[in-house]
C-alpha cells in the first residue's frame, strides 16, 4: 500500500489550555452584556435543560464554534465543537496551527473510535478517567498535504450532518415526550373522556400521603423496583478487559452517555446482564449518566443500572422523566464528595406513579413509539459513524479518492 501521508505527534500541530472551574454561587442563570455561556459536562447530557453563564472570564477559557473541547475527566475523549461560551475545569480546549493542520480534519482525526480509546487508555482505568495535557499531546494523527486534508474533511462533514440531522430529530422527539409527560403526569392535564384537560376541568384529585400532594383519582404512587425489571451490573475483572473485540462487549460508566464500547471481555457472565436496545442505563458512581441504549448483545458492568419495562409495567421513557429529578438532586447534593455515589438504597426508595389502566395504555403507545424512533436514529447514526472511522484512514491513504 502507498501510503500518502505521515504520521505526526499532537504536540508538534498544537497546544491545550484547561477551562475554568467557577462555584455555583458565582454563575448567573441569565444572559446579559459579558457573560458566556457556561459549557460543563452536564451540558452534553441529552437531559441538560439549565443553562449557566460566567461573567467577564479569562480569555484563556473562551471558545467559538470553531474551536475543539476535549473532555478531560467526567465523559473522558468526548469531542466538542460548535459552540461558543466559557468552559469548565473539566475540558481543554485544542490550540491548532492553521497554517500545519485544518480543523475540520483535525476534528474527524479525533472523533474516532480508535483515538477515543486511545484517550482512554491514556486516562487510566479508574472509576473517573483523568486525561492529562502531556498524554493527549503525545497521540500521533496522520497528516497528509494541507488540500487533501480539506477535501478528506469535506467529504466526511457529508456524514457529519446527516448524523447531526438525526440528533436534531431525536433532541425534537424527547422535547416533545418531555412536554406531555410534564402536562399528562406532573400537571395531571391529560385528555379526560371528553378530550378535555383532566385537572383543569375539574377531575377528581384525591390526598396521596407518600406523595404529599393531591393525585387524580384511581392513579396509585409505586416503587420502582416493583414496577420496573431493573438488573445492577456484573462485577467483571478489570485484569480481564481488551480492547481488541475479543470476548462480549462490557458497558462501563464512561460508555452510557455515546452508547459506546471501549472494553471486552473474556469473562464467563450470565445473560441477565446482557442489555437491550431501548433499554435505560444509569451510571451509579461519578456522574449519574442516564441513557437509552442503542446495541445488542451487550453487558453490563457494576455499578450501572438497568430498567427496563415490562407487559404490565410504565414505559422506559415515563420511568426515565418520573426518576431523573431524584438522580440529578442526588448527584449534586454529594457533588462535593471525591466519588458521587448512588446507591441502592437511593433506587430502592425511587417512586413513580402509575396512572389508571385505561389512560396508561395510552401514554403507553405515545412514549414507546417515541422510544422506538430515538432508538432506530441513535442506530443509524452509530452505522454512520462506524462508516466514517472506516472512511478516515482509506481517504489518507489513497484508496479511497475524493471526486
Amino acid at each position: 500500500m502507498n501510503n500518502s501521508y505521515s504520521y505526526v505527534k499532537l504536540k508538534e500541530l498544537c497546544d491545550v489550555n484547561q477551562g475554568l472551574q467557577i462555584p455555583i454561587e458565582s454563575r448567573f442563570t441569565e444572559n446579559a452584556p459579558n457573560r458566556y455561556f457556561y459549557i460543563t459536562v452536564q451540558f452534553l447530557k441529552a437531559s441538560h435543560t439549565n443553562k449557566f453563564y460566567v461573567e467577564n472570564p479569562p480569555s484563556s477559557s473562551i471558545c467559538n464554534e470553531e474551536d475543539i473541547l476535549i473532555v478531560r475527566t467526567g465523559s473522558t475523549g468526548q469531542i466538542v465543537t460548535g459552540v461558543k461560551g466559557c468552559f469548565h475545569n473539566n475540558f481543554f480546549k485544542v490550540n491548532f496551527n492553521k497554517e500545519l493542520i485544518h480543523g475540520r480534519y483535525l476534528y474527524h482525526c479525533l472523533n474516532t473510535k480508535e483515538k477515543y480509546r486511545d484517550m482512554l487508555r491514556r486516562a487510566g482505568v479508574t472509576t473517573i478517567p483523568d486525561l492529562n495535557h502531556f498524554m493527549f499531546l503525545d497521540m500521533e494523527i496522520p497528516v497528509p498535504k494541507k488540500q487533501n486534508q480539506i477535501e478528506i474533511a469535506k467529504t466526511l462533514d457529508i456524514l457529519d450532518s446527516k448524523i447531526e440531522l438525526n440528533n436534531r430529530i431525536n433532541a425534537e422527539l424527547e422535547a416533545m415526550a418531555k412536554t406531555l409527560y410534564d402536562y399528562w403526569f406532573v400537571q395531571f392535564d391529560f385528555p379526560n373522556k371528553n378530550g378535555k384537560p383532566y385537572k383543569t376541568s375539574g377531575g377528581k384529585m384525591v390526598w396521596n400521603e407518600e406523595l404529599k400532594r393531591e393525585i387524580p383519582e384511581g392513579w396509585e404512587v409505586k416503587k420502582l423496583t416493583e414496577e420496573m425489571d431493573l438488573q445492577y451490573g456484573f462485577p467483571f475483572s478489570t485484569e480481564l478487559f481488551n480492547d481488541d473485540g475479543i470476548g462480549v462487549p462490557v458497558i462501563r460508566i464512561r460508555d452510557i452517555l455515546n452508547c459506546s464500547i471501549s472494553n471486552y471481555s473474556t469473562e464467563e457472565v450470565d445473560d441477565k446482564y446482557r442489555i437491550n436496545k431501548g433499554d435505560i442505563i444509569v451510571g451509579m458512581d461519578g456522574n449519574f449518566h442516564i441513557n437509552y441504549w442503542n446495541r445488542d448483545n451487550c453487558y453490563l458492568n457494576q455499578r450501572s443500572l438497568r430498567i427496563r419495562s415490562n407487559n404490565e409495567s410504565i414505559s422506559e421513557i415515563q420511568a426515565r422523566y418520573s426518576i431523573e429529578p431524584f438522580v440529578q438532586a442526588r448527584e449534586k447534593n454529594v457533588s462535593r464528595t471525591t466519588v458521587a455515589h448512588l446507591s441502592a438504597k437511593d433506587v430502592n426508595d425511587l417512586k413513580i406513579l402509575k396512572a389508571d389502566n385505561e389512560f396508561q395504555i395510552k401514554a403507553n403507545t405515545f412514549f414507546n413509539s417515541n422510544l422506538e424512533k430515538i432508538v432506530s436514529n441513535s442506530i443509524q447514526n452509530q452505522k454512520l459513524t462506524e462508516l466514517r472511522d472506516w472512511l478516515l484512514p482509506m481517504l489518507m491513504n489513497g484508496q479511497v479518492k475524493v471526486s
